[in-house]
């Protein structure tokens, strides 16, 4: 992509699954990339396996606590000396019918999803205003902020938000030459996911792709990665305010 070489990029969520392709992705494209997780095991291991490729550092955390977020977000501002890009990833997820949602399960969803991904927001857009010199931030959202899918009525209404205050950030940071996209991933084939499946029967991501996905499969983490990176560069100089569906077409189908 163009323009992402030597780029400072904060990634949020990085240790696992979409965000350490994240993390591998930029620092493909020649970025140097600060790491968080909530597991300090996880970060260390994403950093080790991946340090044969470029700088990459990283700092354990919980993001829906502001010190936090905050914590994160001076770390790799203190390492890199600024931050160009963030790609706001960290988020969680668990299948339960609205019926039996308890008050502490919505609570802690939309912590993590919607509160921790507002207060990573804030303060990489403080430090980018500051700077003034620009800079790109992308926010995870989901195919379930644009359409409702059952037993996900907590996770479904978090990344409602997300797209919300995408569209909101992008409308107020605009003026300092910030943008600010979203992703919207369908289904996409990470541990997380695949622990999931295996709780509802052993073919169930083979089925669900049959059954709802164009393409007949599901997607690998490394091509949303490819999305963050285009949505971070200067390919996507013009493009803010706005979502990138990647699904193998599953919103298409009526």
């Amino acid at each position: 992509m163009r323009g992402l070489r030597g780029k400072r990029v904060l990634v949020s969520g990085g240790s696992s699954g979409i965000g350490a392709a994240a993390v591998q992705r930029f620092l493909e494209e020649g970025c140097r990339v600060f790491v968080g997780g909530v597991d300090a095991d996880g970060v260390q291991d994403t950093v080790s396996a991946l340090r044969h490729l470029g700088d990459v550092r990283g700092l354990p955390g919980d993001i829906s606590e502001e010190g936090g977020a905050s914590d994160l977000v001076s770390a790799a501002v203190q390492a890199f000396g600024g931050l160009d890009v963030l790609a706001n990833n960290a988020g969680i997820a668990w299948r339960e019918s609205f019926l039996e949602i308890t008050a502490s399960h919505w609570d802690h969803m939309l912590a993590v999803n919607l509160r921790g991904m507002f207060l990573v927001a804030q303060a990489v857009a403080r430090v980018l205003v500051e700077q003034g010199t620009g800079g790109a931030i992308v926010n995870m959202a989901s195919t379930n902020g644009l359409a409702g899918e059952p037993d996900y009525a907590h996770y479904n209404a978090s990344k409602a938000g997300v797209l919300l205050l995408t569209k909101t950030m992008a409308v107020e940071l605009g003026r300092h030459g910030i943008r600010v996209n979203a992703l919207c991933p369908g289904y996409i084939r990470t541990a997380l996911n695949e622990q999931i499946a295996a709780s509802i029967s052993p073919d169930f991501i083979e089925s669900y792709a049959r059954a709802h996905i164009p393409l007949l499969r599901t997607g690998l983490p490394d091509q949303v990665a490819a999305a963050y990176a285009f949505l971070a560069s200067e390919d996507a100089a013009f493009v803010s305010g706005s979502e990138l569906v990647v699904d193998g077409g599953q919103l298409a189908v009526m």
